[in-house]
This record gives C-alpha cells, structure tokens and sequence, in this order.
C-alpha cells in the first residue's frame, strides 16, 4: 500500500465518524428528546475528541510528505487533508472539545431562550461560545485576523475586507432598489389555512420535482430548516405554518438546492474531502438558485400555482400572475429566512457586521441585544418587536458558527453568476419550468457544478461552470430586472 492509498483509508473512516457525528446533531433538531441535552453535549464532545486525534494524528503528517498524486483528484484531495491536518494541529485538543459540548448545549438554550422570548438566559452561554471562538480564533490566526481565520473555515481563500467590499458594491443598489419597490402597491398573498399534513406531502413532491432522492434522503421537520448528511445518506428540514404555506415550499425547495449538491457529486468521492460541497457560499448557491432564480421564477411559480389549488383548493389568489407577485412580495419583516431576495442581503450584512464586532472584541455579548436593534432600526427603518424577531432568530452564533452569515451572500452572488450562464445554456428553460420540468436546469447545475464536490476552489468552480470572475453585477441586475417588471418601477 502506497503511502498515499494508506492516506485515503484512514480519511476514509475518518469522514464516517464525521458523518455519524453529523447524525447526532440531525437527531438533537428532530427528535431527540429536550431532556438529552445534556448528555448529548457529553456524546458530541466525545466525537469530536475522536475526531481532532485523528485528524492531527502524526501519522497523517508522515503520510502527507511522502503521499505521491497520480492525477488532479488525487492532488485535491492532498490539499484537503493537509489543510485539515494543519487546521487541528493548530486548536489545541481540550479546546476542540470543549466548543463541541458548550456549543451542543448552548443550542438548546437558544431554543429554550427564543420560545420564552427571554435574552438574558442565553445570553450567559452565548458568552462563554464567543469566549472559546475567540480562543479558537486566535489559535488558527496565528497574529493574524482573528475573524478571517474563522471564514476560511467556511469559505476558503476569502477574507472579511473582500467580504465588506463586496457589500459596500451591493449596499446601495439593494437599498435604493428596496425603497423603489416598497412604494408599490403590496401584493396580495395567501388566505385561509393550510393543513400541516398537505404541506408536508407537497414538500415531499416538491423536492422529488427538484431532484431529491429520498432513496438516499428524508424530509422531516425541525424549528431552523437545514440539511446535514452526503453521499448516500442526505436529510433535509423544513417548517410548516398553518397559514403561511410559502414559508414550507420555500424551505423545502432552499434545502433540496443544498441535498442535491451533495448528492450529485461523484460517488467515487464518497467519504472523502472531495465527498462534500467544496465551500458554504458554493453550497449557498445551489439552495438560492433552487429557491429563487428556478423556484420563484414566472415560469415555475405558474405551474406551482395550479398545483397548489390542486392540494389546497382556493388559496385566495386569482390567477398565476397574481401568484407570482405573491411568491416574490417585497415588504417589511424580520426574519432573514423569510425575506424577499430584495432584501435577504440587507439582512446578512447586519450580521456578518456584527459578528466582527463581537470576535475583534469591540462588541461584547451583554450589549449585543441593543446592537442589533440599533442597527436593525437604521436598516430597516422600524423597530424590532421582540427577541424571537431580532438577535434570538438565528441558531448559528449558539452553535459557533461564526464567519458562515456571510456565505450566505456569497452564494446569492455565485447563484447570480449561474443562472446567468444557465440561461444561456439552456435557452427554453422558461417552457420546462412552465410545466413542472427543472431537468433542465437542475441536469446542468449537476454536470457543471455538483459533480464536482471539492475538487476545485470555491471561486474556480464558480468560474468553470459561470464562464466567469465571481460578480455581484449578475445578481443586482437580475434583481433590478426581475422586480423593476413585477412593480412596474
């Protein structure tokens, strides 16, 4: 066995006991029962214990200096391994695990916290989280940019000034384009209620229409929508609301754009590094352009209309332009996840604004609640109603997840980029949406993207498959087109 084959199976084992960690973590927002907390902080602990020694045994090192590549694949996958290998070596093993099980209980404090509309219980544990990310921060860092360290766990090779610059290019458009938008006539939405159990087998059919294989797959329900899992083995969320039915679609649909990434890629990659989406903004592309250029477009949202009175009977709306205007309404609200995509970036910016402030240290958590608001108030120009709305809404800070909120972005602009290219690829895409069919689109997202997994950085697969430089100029001019049409601007 060559050094490099004796390489690829212990990663091997070692990306199952990730995956089976990932499981916990799918059963704690499903099923497990609120009591486990506990003990299921200990269990997640316990795996990430495992899996720091194993991923900065020396062993790995000794295989990485002499493991030879016979071709890309095997050079992508080099890379992987020795980035992750150099990663662990760098947080100390007591501090990996002691983020694991402080994090696994701060969620259900978040939780607990968010339904008793109570930010002073959380706030306690989410100081202790900020605490160890700081330490872990600094550890990766090394004198350099606590906060840059951090994103490179999620999107590598950017950093937070490519972040604000890109914002900074973004921020006057959105806004100039919301304040256009929001002195139109509002759209009418739905009206009357929607039983759970008719949302859910909608959501069911909706991610088999979108490419979702629950073979390999499974829908069920948690309080934040999400998808977890790879390979064989993918699971997604999604919420219901008795009388708001777009919010389960569009979560479902959002969430398929992630499942069917993974998916997709190449089964010859299955627990590997090449295994898995290759970052969280290309990841956060495939779930927006589902959602958004594919799930919200006139042609889709027509078809979906008819199946939607088909489910439901009247759903208070006339006729499929009407329905249109509805999936796509611009107007005031809180919730990042139920934001228009006028909107939705205004809402990240906040945040990835924020969670600088609180790793640079500038922002200490017991003012956090009165930051948020503030700068919610000035954004948005109204204020925040209750916590659920503003600083308890998210689950990502209780779990850690510091340096994420901007891929969220990211991926909008990289979903600019794609369907720009989609479109001309696929020049009768509008006929097939218009009868249900994403095939088309969803077939070459597969072929010029998924398949791929880790193999290429995050802005060179977004360039192979786009046929150009990551851009938000795709994006704000979809947008600026999209909804200058429906509000006649």
């Amino acid at each position: 066995m060559t050094a490099f084959d004796a390489l690829m199976a212990y990663q091997r084992e070692t990306s199952a006991l990730a995956q089976v960690a990932g499981r916990l973590g799918w059963d704690q927002e499903t099923m497990m029962p609120r009591g486990a907390a506990g003990q299921r902080g200990l269990e997640m602990a316990a795996m990430e214990s495992i899996l720091h020694a194993r991923r900065s045994a020396p062993q790995v090192g000794e295989w990485l200096e002499t493991a030879a590549a016979n071709d890309p694949a095997d050079a992508a996958q080099i890379r992987e391994i020795r980035r992750a290998f150099e990663r662990a070596n760098k947080v100390p093993a007591d501090l990996a695990k002691r983020i694991a099980q402080v994090t696994s209980e701060a969620q259900g404090k978040w939780a607990a916290a968010r339904a008793a509309e109570d930010v002073a219980a959380f706030l306690p544990v989410l100081d202790e989280v900020v605490a160890l990310k700081r330490e872990e921060g600094a550890a990766l860092a090394k004198g350099g940019d606590l906060y840059d360290a951090m994103l490179d766990d999620y999107e590598p090779g950017t950093t937070g000034a490519q972040i604000a610059a890109m914002f900074d290019a973004m921020r006057p458009r959105l806004v100039a384009l919301r304040a256009a938008v929001l002195e139109r006539p509002k759209a009418e939405g739905v009206s009357g209620r929607f039983d759970e159990a008719a949302q859910m087998m909608l959501s069911r059919d909706l991610a088999q229409t979108f490419g979702y294989d629950l073979n390999r797959g499974r829908v069920d329900k948690a309080v934040h929508p999400f998808s977890s899992g790879s390979g064989s083995d993918v699971r997604i969320t999604t919420r219901t609301s008795p009388t708001d039915p777009f919010n389960c679609i569009y979560s479902t649909i959002h969430e398929v754009g992630h499942a069917a990434y993974e998916q997709g890629i190449d089964p010859a990659y299955a627990l590997t590094p090449l295994g898995q989406g290759v970052s969280m903004g290309v990841h956060e592309s495939q779930s927006r352009i589902y959602e958004n250029q594919i799930g919200r477009s006139r042609a889709f949202a027509g078809w979906l209309f008819g199946r939607m009175n088909a489910v439901f009977g009247d759903i208070g709306i006339a006729d499929a332009d009407a329905f249109y205007a509805a999936v796509n309404s611009v107007e005031n609200g809180y919730i990042r996840t139920e934001a228009d995509e006028v909107q939705y970036n205004l809402h990240i910016m906040l945040r990835f604004d924020l969670e600088r402030s609180l790793m640079s240290g500038d922002l200490q958590v017991p003012d956090l609640e009165a930051a948020w608001n503030d700068r919610f108030a000035a954004d948005f120009g109204y204020a925040v109603d209750r916590p659920s709305n503003g600083c308890l809404q998210d689950v990502h800070w209780s779990v850690g997840l510091f340096g994420y909120f901007p891929t969220y972005s990211l991926g909008n602009v990289y979903a600019g980029c794609l369907n720009q290219a989609l479109r001309a690829a696929v020049p009768d895409l509008d006929a097939q949406l218009a009868e249900g069919d994403t095939s088309g689109a969803t077939g070459w997202l597969r072929e010029n993207l998924q398949r791929h997994g880790g193999l290429y950085a995050p802005r060179e697969v977004i360039k192979r498959a786009s046929g150009m430089e990551p851009s938000e100029a795709p994006l704000l001019g979809y947008l600026e087109t999209k909804f200058s049409d429906i509000y006649s601007l």
